[in-house]
């Protein structure tokens, strides 16, 4: 059996891809930022707050928890989501390191 592309990439490279793929979709990046402007849980149904059908945001929102970045308790009838704040401070610190890291040297660009 052969390896999965994301096998031969370090454990490190896999977390900054999968946290990169919280921001990827314009509707995480909505759902972000609802349970964001919130500041608390968002208890009932996201889809009447965004543009989208139940199965997309249900998409959605199972990615963002698959990653880490958004907690969910579901306790039917009732869905509560709201950001991961250990994830969130995860991802911040994960992309000021990665971007951070390329310090621009005006001799060193190809233009």
């Amino acid at each position: 059996m052969g390896l999965t592309k994301s096998e031969i990439f370090t454990e490190q490279q896999n977390r900054i891809a999968d946290l990169a793929k919280a921001f990827a979709h314009p509707a995480r990046v909505a759902i972000l930022q609802l349970l964001i402007a919130r500041k608390a849980c968002v208890c009932g149904d996201l889809v009447d707050e965004l543009p989208l059908a139940q199965p997309t945001v249900s998409q959605h929102l199972k990615e963002l928890k698959r990653i880490g970045i958004i907690h969910g308790e579901i306790d039917p009838p009732r869905v509560c989501y709201c950001i991961n704040e250990k994830v969130w401070e995860e991802a911040k610190q994960t992309f000021g390191t990665l971007l951070d890291s390329f310090i621009v040297e005006p001799a060193a660009c190809c233009s």
